[in-house]
């Protein structure tokens, strides 16, 4: 019998699932950078780590939410913090290593496993509640995911590009010291990372969650893919290209933020950016605090539109701006993204049939596979031109979404 203790422990247990990948995520964006220095790829290469890792989403999507929709949500969930387990011990052998083929197998199992947790928990959270409030709480929940990206950059500009890359002018010895240290740092980090997902994944099993008609009384089990329905709803049709746009965007950011602010600050070292780019995460957190309440007055839809104009006009600024008002303006990006992907999800899935909430789930987990495309794009500009441009390619794609919000989200009765 689920009661509303159940329910309170399934919102903690999920919440921190929301950390987890946060975390996870801000730590792909410093490696981006640390690869570059000690294992000497081009942007474009270490556009590959975004393409192995939101790649992943893509490929696990439709499988994870099967496997919660066939058993229940509890089960897709301890299977995607099994993959995150594994993924993060594969970190290991790639250190010891030093392989970045070997990066890229460990970080796509490691994204199976957080792909299969958002095929689940996006949706879970969606519906552990009224429809109404549905923006509401998972932007709340989604706050604790902005938490641990925060944490990423500052635990990976510690440990990882603290470490001087060697110049051309460096000794063998020096060389082959400095990356021994940058791998052991990184295994360490993955390894605790590792340790506390088999916790969480324990306390995920030992615990009962509401499953089904205790989440909604209009539940009924069906068959996963013959509610190809939700194609018929031309609001989600929209949602899926804008979540696919803003993920795309978002992750490209993140990407090449070291790179741009410190293509754009003379005398500015790898490790402070990485410091600006947790400041950035900061924005983005409080972006979603400050945001969230403000949906209990103004229409979800109608905050993404503004905020998504703004960005439009903020990546063209960024074209044209040097020395520490670059970093702003970059940084006011991010808080601008921080609603972006939850109010996206909640405006997809908004009215539609239980049994088609699950495949849509999926499919908005799928479309992050723009994270995988757009960063290999902006790096091969990067490499061509410079950062600025790759920046202002992102323009027209957040006009989209801002489109979206406005006009694309209406629900067509």
């Amino acid at each position: 019998m689920t009661n509303s203790k159940n329910i309170k422990i399934a919102i903690v247990l999920v919440t921190s699932l929301f950390f987890l990948w946060g975390v996870s995520y801000g730590l792909i964006d410093v490696m981006n950078k640390n690869f570059q220095n000690h294992l000497h790829v081009t942007q474009h290469e270490s556009g590959f780590l975004q393409l192995a890792y939101f790649g992943a989403y893509f490929i696990i999507a439709l499988p994870a939410g099967y496997i919660a929709n066939k058993y229940s949500y509890k089960i897709g969930i301890m299977f995607g913090l099994a993959l995150y387990a594994i993924g993060s011990l594969l970190i290991i052998p790639a250190t010891n290593l030093a392989s970045f083929h070997l990066f890229l197998f460990a970080f796509f199992i490691l994204a199976c496993g957080i792909g299969s947790l958002e095929a689940s928990a996006n949706p879970y959270m969606v519906k552990l509640g009224d429809e109404k409030n549905a923006s509401f709480r998972i932007n709340a929940a989604q706050s604790f995911n902005g938490f641990g990206q925060f944490l990423g950059p500052i635990i990976g500009g510690a440990l990882f590009l603290s470490i001087t890359k060697q110049g051309q002018n460096a000794s063998k010895e020096q060389i082959e010291a400095a990356l021994v240290e940058n791998m052991g740092n990184v295994q360490l980090v993955y390894v605790g990372i590792a340790a506390i997902v088999i916790l969480i994944l324990i306390a995920f099993a030992l615990n009962k969650i509401p499953e089904g008609s205790a989440v909604n009384s209009d539940y009924k089990q069906k068959d996963y893919f013959k509610s190809i329905e939700v194609f018929k709803h031309r609001h989600f049709n929209l949602g899926l290209l804008a979540q696919f746009l803003y993920i795309a965007n978002q992750v490209a950011a993140g990407a090449f933020f070291i790179n741009y602010v410190v293509e754009h600050n003379e005398n500015l070292k790898d490790e402070q950016g990485a410091y600006y780019f947790s400041i950035a995460l900061v924005a983005f957190m409080i972006g979603r605090i400050v945001s969230t309440p403000l949906m209990k007055k103004i229409k979800g839809e109608n905050i993404l539109g503004i905020y998504s104009f703004i960005n439009t006009i903020l990546c063209i600024a960024l074209y044209f701006v040097h020395g520490f008002l670059s970093i702003v303006v970059l940084i006011a990006v991010f808080f601008f993204m921080s609603i972006s992907f939850p109010t996206i999800f909640a405006i997809a899935t908004k009215n539609l049939p239980f049994n088609q909430v699950k495949l849509g789930g999926s499919l908005l987990v799928m479309s992050v596979v723009g994270g995988a495309i757009m960063p290999s794009i902006v790096g091969l500009i990067n490499d061509h031109y410079n950062t600025s441009t790759g920046y202002l390619v992102m323009a027209p794609l957040f006009l989209y979404i801002a489109w979206y919000g406005f006009f694309g989200s209406k629900i067509e009765v």
